[in-house]
């Protein structure tokens, strides 16, 4: 029999090993460890033993929530509630030290102690029926045999002749009734004949003594594995912290309340709203952005107010809501920043034995009003250290310059407000169930100034999601960019509530489909035939083996960045994250991940697990970037760019709501700043310990890949002519696409205006080349010369009379064609006109030319590769205002077909 023996990293969830534990439970840990390696007592007996376990993970993981006792013969259970007649998750026999003979070893796993679990899990899962078994346990309190139920269920409920035994043997059918006759006549046998494999965690206690009973605290990272893979996040598999599909209703519920807003229930639907009248707080952010648009009369100034809603309140919370998502969205962005900078720092020599709290800016000590945190939106990270004032030179010394569009100023903020006109004089109460505590550890109450109480709300959290397995020395509940996306998507939903795809499924569409589509791009492009990813990794593997391999592998990349996916209805930008993480795992198990130079990333293993992005070493270690390490700086760089390779040339979105477009665009931000990485030469790691501070990467302006529109509406059709537009203005499409690319890239502001002037004239001259070629517009055009030439034009001579008509008899006729004439034009003019300012169209996407990506040279609509994402699951009843449009343009119409229907015919055809 062949044994797979795993690790303890091998073995866990590679996502469950970014999860920082605190450092009050590792403290727990270690005093019930010790307690458990004291008790243990050769003279005692196997209940005795089998207690002190029981003792152990109950204090440790399992109380009050899981209960754990012994059922029926079963020496320990650990139900997967809190009480007895929840279902059985986990199933453990335990023997004594001194048991060599029914224990298992690492060299015969064919023993007593795991017959007898074969026979508790026949029980549980054949004749209870119990499928919610999550793993198996043979222990002697120093040595651990951890099975996964996926095992027992293939090698023993899966086979027929066994079960069949089972079953007999239970029913008493058999020569024997007694258990030993079961385990030596019927599962030994059957394992020496049946099982050629099986694979299980092993692992002794007694390895990890050093580090339990060393004073040295750093050590404790060394028990990090062990505490893990006894907790309820494996041994149950619960979700844990940054799971993406998991809400953190307490970071959720005290957000709200510092913005102004609250979630109420309408039926079956969870709504954002404002908070109601008399329990508003003037303080909060959203109050005071409503106070100011309000006391400025800044709505009648605005362009396209209708947009906001109908009534003037409604405009005011919409305005005040959508402003608050873009403050909050750059402050969230900063905090996540600010813990990637102290995570790179955590060793550096600059810190002078300061630690690395001098990279700490999110703070009331440094902004103390909202002029303040204006500044650093807008002339600190955006701008380079060279171009900034001294007045925030000093305070932000450590802040890097980012470059990115989300500091800078959105047409909102020009026309309404921007946040350092908010009031932040008058505190505001502290949430109930708030996280802040006073000096002795009580839950805060009281008010607080507003400003000040965020900032403190935010730091009670820990944001470093990505970095080195450590503890969490400050008992911190982890927020990570997974989390974030799932809370605004709540917020962003406040009219109709919103439906969060959780990350298993937006996951498992990224995998099937775009691994599909990068076979088939394979071979399209080498005409290959390769029926499966399987198969494309094996012909890539020969090519490399076979050719150049810096060519193969230069060749292959520029395959898969040639994909083209896009969301149409791309709310947080869940899905296009997990396709751009889908993607670089890809490439990674195709063996083509690759630096500058296109050598590989070959140390170090990127998987996608709970819909997050691994990079793990061939030893199981968790990628930390480390500024002065060069490999480790080689593959951040690396990361780095291909994220920002595959959001430009592939990944695409469309939203009808402005806060999705803006929310969308900052996951995808959060994204590349994962692996933004310091600028080095070749004295890096002097560059690193000089006086002055390096730069970081800059970010792409990524935003032009996520737009605003309603893409169920175009004015018009895919295949519209552009060709006489690009001939007539000598545009291109190469030079459309080339000045979306250097808007991307570009660090230089007056670059970027001059760029988006340039594309806003380009999308110009292809509304008016489409508008000019309009049939309506020609009809209109020929009828109008016709009325010229025949009737309103200056005559040189008139009319001749035909041979037996009067004078007044022609022009009775002439009368009668001239009125049908203009009666034509006025009605395709009105027809024209009403198509001009019909609402439908007032915030059309046109498909035709907005992304140059997928126009071919000649200007041709080639489409996208992939078409994914959650559209709108909106009833029939509920769009009644555009059904004339659905009718007239899509012939799978039907009046009481939900609108996911021509959603999917739209962007899939």
């Amino acid at each position: 029999m062949k044994l797979h023996i795993l690790t303890l990293r091998k073995t866990l969830n590679k996502a469950f090993l970014k999860v920082k534990p605190n450092r009050s439970d590792i403290e727990v840990f270690k005093a019930n460890l010790t307690r458990l390696l004291n008790s243990m007592n050769d003279a005692e007996s196997e209940e005795f033993h089998k207690n002190i376990v029981s003792d152990f993970l109950k204090k440790t993981h399992y109380d009050p929530n899981y209960f754990i006792n012994t059922k029926g013969r079963n020496d320990l259970v650990i139900h997967n509630g809190n009480t007895a007649t929840t279902t059985v998750g986990v199933i453990i026999e335990a023997k004594k030290p001194t048991n060599k003979a029914e224990m298992l070893t690492s060299e015969k796993v064919n023993a007593k102690a795991l017959h007898e679990l074969v026979l508790y899990y026949l029980r549980e899962r054949i004749i209870h029926k119990n499928v919610e078994i999550k793993h198996l346990i043979a222990t002697n309190i120093n040595e651990w045999f951890v099975f996964d139920a996926s095992v027992f269920d293939r090698l023993f409920a899966q086979n027929k002749t066994l079960v069949k035994q089972f079953t007999d043997f239970e029913e008493g059918r058999l020569a024997d009734t007694k258990t030993d006759f079961f385990y030596k006549q019927i599962v030994e046998p059957f394992i020496n004949e049946n099982v050629t494999d099986i694979e299980f965690t092993h692992f002794n206690i007694q390895d990890f003594r050093k580090p339990l009973l060393n004073a040295d605290k750093t050590d404790d990272n060394k028990l990090i594995p062990l505490f893990k893979i006894l907790s309820p996040e494996h041994l149950l598999k619960l979700p844990f912290t940054n799971d993406s599909n998991t809400l953190d209703k307490r970071f959720y519920s005290e957000l709200l309340h510092i913005i102004g807003l609250t979630e109420t229930k309408e039926g079956s639907k969870k709504l954002i709203e404002r908070k109601k009248e008399g329990e508003r707080n003037d303080s909060s952010m959203l109050e005071s952005a409503i106070i100011q648009i309000d006391s400025l009369d800044k709505i009648s100034r605005l362009p396209n107010k209708s947009q906001f809603g109908e009534t003037y309140q409604e405009r005011l919370f919409n305005i005040g809501l959508e402003l608050c998502i873009t403050w909050i969205n750059r402050i969230l962005f900063m905090k996540l920043l600010e813990a990637q900078l102290l995570a790179y720092h955590r060793f550096d020599r600059l810190t002078a034995g300061k630690g690395n709290k001098e990279y700490e800016f999110l703070s009331f000590e440094k902004i103390k009003d909202y002029d303040d945190l204006n500044s650093l939106f807008f002339q600190v990270l955006a701008r380079k250290h060279s171009e900034r004032k001294e007045n925030v030179k000093h305070a932000f010394e450590k802040v890097p310059y980012l470059n990115s569009s989300l500091f800078e100023p959105t047409d909102l903020e020009h026309n309404a407000l921007f946040i350092s006109q908010l009031q932040n004089i008058k505190p505001i109460p502290i949430f109930s169930q708030t996280v802040l505590k006073d000096s002795v550890g009580k839950k805060r109450t009281g008010d607080i100034n507003p400003l000040e109480y965020l900032f403190e709300f935010l730091n009670a959290y820990d944001f470093s999601s990505e970095g080195s397995e450590d503890i969490q020395e400050e008992n911190k509940t982890l927020i990570n960019a997974s989390v974030l996306g799932l809370i605004f998507e709540k917020i962003n939903g406040y009219k109709d509530g919103s439906f969060f795809t959780p990350g298993f499924i937006t996951m498992y569409m990224c995998r099937e489909t775009i691994r599909r589509a990068v076979v088939q791009k394979f071979n399209e492009a080498k005409g290959w035939k390769c029926n499966d990813f399987a198969e494309l990794k094996e012909d890539i593997q020969d090519a490399i083996k076979e050719g150049d391999r810096k060519k193969v592998r230069k060749e292959a990349n520029e395959i898969i960045n040639s994909l083209k996916i896009c969301d149409p209805a791309v709310g947080s930008g869940h899905f296009l994250v997990s396709a751009l993480n889908e993607i670089i795992a890809i490439k990674s198990e195709l063996k083509i991940l690759v630096d500058k130079h296109f050598e590989p990333i070959n140390d170090y293993k990127v998987e996608v697990v709970n819909d997050e992005l691994v990079l793990i070493s061939l030893d199981d270690i968790l990628f930390s970037y480390t500024p002065i390490n060069k490999e480790s700086q080689r593959i951040q760089e690396t990361l780095f760019h291909e994220k920002q390779t595959i959001i430009e040339n592939c990944l695409f979105g469309v939203d009808i709501n402005p806060n999705s477009v803006k929310i969308c665009r900052l996951r995808l931000w959060i994204e590349l700043l994962k692996n933004a990485y310091y600028i080095q030469d070749s004295n890096s790691v002097q560059t690193l310990h000089a006086t002055s501070l390096p730069e970081l990467q800059t970010l792409p302006n990524i935003d032009i890949n996520i737009k605003c529109g309603n893409s169920l509406v175009s004015r018009y059709p895919l295949n519209a002519n552009l060709k006489t537009a690009l001939k007539s203005k000598k545009w291109s499409i190469e030079s459309y696409r080339l000045a979306i690319a250097t808007y991307r890239n570009t660090n230089d502001k007056s670059i970027k205006r001059e760029m988006e002037q340039l594309i806003l004239n380009i999308k110009q001259d292809f509304t008016f080349e489409i508008r000019s070629n309009d049939p309506l517009k020609s009809r209109l055009d020929k009828l109008a010369n016709e009325l010229y030439n025949r009737f309103t034009g200056n005559f040189l001579f008139e009319p001749e009379v035909p041979y037996g008509m009067s004078e007044k008899d022609l022009e009775k006729k002439r009368k009668k064609e001239q009125d049908k004439l203009e009666k034509e034009i006025a009605l395709l003019t009105k027809k024209m006109e009403e198509i001009k300012s019909n609402k439908i169209y007032e915030n059309a996407f046109e498909w035709r030319f907005e992304f140059p990506e997928v126009l071919n040279n000649d200007g041709d609509f080639v489409g996208f590769d992939v078409v994914i994402g959650n559209p709108p699951y909106i009833r029939q009843e509920e769009f009644s205002e555009i059904k004339p449009y659905l009718k007239t343009k899509y012939e799978i119409y039907h009046p009481i077909a939900d609108l996911l229907t021509v959603k999917f015919h739209k962007v899939v055809g």
